[in-house]
């Protein structure tokens, strides 16, 4: 059940500033931050030993994807979810990515999913689940902004949970940005049930993996992100990755993988 936190243009100096956990099986094989392209672009990110693909992908420019997917409706004939990421990430802009994203990604082939494509000028929600011929695309205004395995804007408690939680970090400055965002994804609080549904699926979940850092035996979250793009293309692409639960796997600074 990944997590997907972003806040869009609302620090003059982080226009972009995204917050990631990465919920998988435990015993899936996975390198929570490696060098996913080389060069044009440079592209880091988390990658799936398994089926080879990411979760999350940015590159040197501050174009960003990250996907969450639809509970229980992987299609083991279709292709890997996680190519979209990096399908995104290899584009100059988000406006440019997302456009050629529409005209050469089929929803049919791929296991439905959600996702989130951004850099400092843009950020859209990508909708692959809702049966349509060409993916949906929003594009989103300046603000805060949670996805979960579910569909953007619908009924979550989890999603309610972390943006309460988040309140006023438009407040925040330097590194109380990052303190806030990673105190809520280490967070265990489990939000109490709802008469609304936390999901668009039938798929069951576990209580567990209501809160932002999830255990809930074998499944569980894996690692953590928090990335800070700069005001321009000069500014640094500041990047944190924990390898494992960020409640107790600590936040790494990486951004020095962003050197050749």
């Amino acid at each position: 059940m990944c997590l997907l936190v972003v806040v869009f243009q609302v620090h003059p100096d982080a226009p972009l500033v995204v917050a990631a956990n990465r919920d998988e099986f435990l015993a899936r094989p996975a390198t929570a931050m490696a060098v996913l392209s080389e060069k044009d672009p440079r592209i880091l990110g988390g990658r799936d030993a398994l089926a080879g693909g990411t979760w999350l992908a940015l590159n040197e420019r501050g174009v960003f994807a990250g996907l969450t997917n639809v509970p229980g409706a992987r299609d083991p004939s279709k292709r890997s979810r996680g190519e979209l990421p990096l399908i995104l990430a290899r584009r100059r802009s988000a406006q440019e990515a997302v456009a050629a994203f529409e005209e050469c990604v089929s929803p049919a082939d791929f296991s439905p999913a959600w996702l989130f494509a951004g850099d400092r000028s843009d950020l859209y929600f990508i909708d692959l689940a809702s049966g349509g011929a060409r993916a949906g695309v929003t594009r989103l205004s300046p603000g805060l902004y949670v996805l979960e395995n579910a569909p953007l804007f619908s009924p979550s408690r989890k999603v309610d949970l972390v943006i309460t939680a988040l309140k006023n970090i438009e407040s925040a400055r330097g590194e109380a940005v990052v303190a806030r965002l990673a105190d809520v994804l280490r967070s265990h609080d489990i939000p109490e049930p709802a008469s609304t549904p936390a999901s668009a699926s039938a798929f069951v979940r576990p209580a567990e993996t209501y809160a932002p850092c999830v255990h809930a035996g074998p499944y569980g979250t894996r690692s953590s992100l928090i990335a800070l793009i700069g005001e321009n293309a000069a500014s640094p692409l500041r990047l944190l990755s924990s390898d494992g639960p960020p409640c107790s796997a600590p936040y790494i600074d990486a951004t020095h993988l962003w050197a050749p």
